[in-house]
């Protein structure tokens, strides 16, 4: 296991059966956060306040430079549906991802939620509050909203910009929140 946080004495970190999780050394976990089994994280990622991350029955790949925000829930579908978050994605606020697939560069809203089997593609954004269901794709370039989610619109380029500038925005965060407390 490797130490990538502030040692608060607080347990962050279980392994499940064989696997326990990887993240790199330069990812930022805050308070409260839960990481279970087959989870793999990459450099410079983020895990904000009180989100948990269970790769107990599939596993959970999260890329570099990409943040989960606060009291988000990721989980895996029992040897169907893993996981996988590419980089520099920003995971908004209590967002619930279930064994689906967010490519490189996507912004997933506050609130929304991703089931197994959908894939949001490169470039994409998912509105706060949406509900995507299982197996629907959101296309390159894109914007989904709704419950059920529906493609309502193209991204400008300055959205898509945005998403990449908001991935580096969440390292400065992190780099923040860990000034204060080293010595």
């Amino acid at each position: 296991m490797t130490k990538s946080y502030i040692n608060s004495g607080e347990e962050k970190i279980f392994p499940y059966l064989k696997f326990i999780p990887k993240i790199h050394n330069t990812v930022f976990l805050a308070s409260g956060v839960k990481i279970v089994g087959n989870v793999e994280i990459g450099e410079y990622s983020s895990v904000w306040y009180n989100t948990v991350i269970r790769g107990d029955v599939h596993y959970i790949k999260i890329g570099n430079y990409t943040n989960i925000q606060d009291c988000s829930m990721l989980h895996v579908t029992s040897g169907r549906f893993p996981l996988i978050i590419g980089s520099k994605v920003s995971i908004g606020h209590s967002v619930n991802l279930h064994g689906c697939t967010v490519e490189d560069l996507c912004l997933i809203g506050i609130g929304s939620i991703i089931l197994d089997a959908a894939v949001v593609q490169k470039n994409a954004m998912v509105a706060a509050g949406a509900v995507v269901a299982p197996g629907f794709v959101v296309r390159s370039g894109k914007l989904a909203a709704g419950v059920p989610a529906k493609i309502i619109r193209n991204l400008t380029d300055e959205e898509i910009t945005e998403i990449e500038n908001l991935a580096f925005r969440y390292k400065k965060y992190s780099d923040l929140s860990l000034n204060p407390l080293k010595k």
